[in-house]
């Protein structure tokens, strides 16, 4: 976050300069720190032991390492994965969640194999019985229990009977107590763990994880503290859908590249775990202004209208890159109040008198939940944009395209050729996403001029 930077320019659409590592440097990182343990196990030299406890004392310190790191890959942290973006980052983040709850998962019964594989595998549950009911073990068997009960509540909360706070809350502390637990458990019992070298290690990783939490939930929010914004204006723009400005209470507003977004806290202390992730609809040229296009959609948004002028908030960020490439084109399929970045876009394009091909295919239920036409209609003037409105429930006489972002409409839309060279932007409800992604590409557009960032995962 900066406070006094100058406004970045992006002339002719070049590429937005975002900090963090790219995918294939991340991912290496990764799995480095993740085999770590086993090269330095290894590396002791000690009498092997029979297959299955080598077997389940390796996964199990691959997976604890993983989980550690896994820390780091929250999407908090732009100079980690901010070259990679939120998708990504949290695709991975909740595929090596499962990788590792099967590993830590194996790990007790791998030790009994031998006698589960025996005539007599009752000996085997006697031996788990003895193993879980151990006070030694006691921290170990207690994260097992926790990551259990963690990763099933993350990728199913938006089932979960409460709100998202409680769930974020705890998520954070179920963590935090898993580490500090699987940390003593893998120091007091772990064969190789006795070890200086990889016990040091352990210490290392397993610090850096807890000071993470530490960063985000404490150093953070004391910056924040520090650079305050309030809402200068807050107005419907459709049915149901808002526009909150804030700016800056003293100082310049944080600098962003166009389509980014920040997490939003509004009327709340920094310190609490109320706020939100909203894309920023306005162009960096609009600062100290930052507007956010918010949609009235449970907890937290159905309040959002009675926000007044005046509420003091927070921002943490810019984060993610739903952000111009150096194209000679654009294309932007849109669904809903998925339009909000999209419009930092198109108002950036502006801005630099882009002149290059646009085309906005924009999809909605009704007509009152259309964002912003008479702008969109005045930047077909000024730019060489074409804006197909798309309504799946239109008013009688209704001049534009009718049903849902199919991929019939979408071929109506975009023509007979495809421009394989613009970049394609997607944004929208997650359905919606995966279906236009899966049209374009069966269209011909490559993978890698697609451009699209969720917020939610499956």
């Amino acid at each position: 976050m900066s406070s006094g930077d100058p406004v970045p320019s992006l002339p002719h659409s070049a590429p937005a300069r975002l900090p963090g590592l790219n995918r294939w440097a991340l991912l290496g990182i990764y799995i480095a720190l993740g085999l770590s343990p086993i090269v330095l196990a290894t590396l002791q030299g000690l009498p092997a032991r029979n297959l299955w406890r080598e077997l389940s004392s390796g996964l199990v310190m691959v997976g604890f390492a993983m989980m550690l790191v896994q820390f780091l890959l929250s999407g908090r942290f732009s100079h980690v994965s901010g070259k990679v973006g939120i998708d990504l980052t949290m695709r991975f983040h909740q595929l090596i969640a499962w990788t590792i709850l099967a590993f830590m998962l194996a790990h007790p019964f791998l030790y009994v194999m031998p006698r589960l594989l025996s005539p007599d595998p009752s000996a085997a549950v006697a031996s788990l019985q003895r193993m879980f009911g151990s006070q030694g073990l006691r921290t170990g068997v207690v994260a097992w229990w926790l990551l259990i009960l963690l990763i099933p509540l993350a990728v199913f909360r938006d089932r979960l009977p409460f709100r998202y706070e409680i769930w974020r809350l705890s998520h954070g502390l179920g963590a935090a107590a898993i580490a500090a637990l699987g940390l003593h458990h893998t120091l007091r019992a772990g064969t190789y763990s006795a070890d200086p070298v990889l016990a040091g290690f352990w210490v290392a990783l397993g610090g850096v994880a807890l000071l993470s939490l530490v960063h985000v939930y404490g150093l953070k929010p004391i910056l924040q503290k520090r650079r305050p914004y309030r809402v200068t204006s807050n107005r419907p723009v459709a049915d149901r859908i808002w526009e909150v400005v804030v700016e800056p209470v003293d100082g310049a507003a944080i600098t962003f590249a166009p389509g980014q977004f920040v997490w939003l806290n509004l009327g709340h202390s920094p310190f609490s775990v109320t706020e939100h992730p909203f894309s920023i609809s306005s162009a960096p040229g609009e600062r100290p202004r930052i507007s956010f296009t918010i949609k009235e959609s449970g907890d937290f948004t159905d309040g959002i209208g009675s926000v007044p002028i005046g509420t003091r908030a927070y921002v943490d960020g810019p984060h993610g890159n739903f952000t111009l490439r150096e194209a000679p084109g654009y294309v932007f399929i849109v669904g809903g109040v998925g339009l909000a970045p999209v419009m930092g876009l198109l108002r950036q394009l502006q801005s630099e008198a882009f002149a290059g091909p646009l085309q906005l295919v924009y999809g909605n239920r009704i007509e009152s939940q259309i964002l912003y036409r008479e702008e969109l209609d005045a930047m077909t003037k000024a730019l060489d944009l074409r804006v197909d409105h798309v309504l799946s429930e239109p008013p009688e006489g209704w001049p534009g395209l009718v049903g849902q972002l199919s991929a019939g409409v979408l071929r109506e839309c975009l023509g007979p050729s495809i421009h394989a060279d613009r970049l394609y932007f997607v944004c929208g409800p997650l359905a919606m996403m995966d279906s236009v992604e899966r049209t374009l590409v069966d269209l011909g557009v490559p993978a890698d001029r697609i451009v699209s960032e969720r917020f939610k995962y499956d």
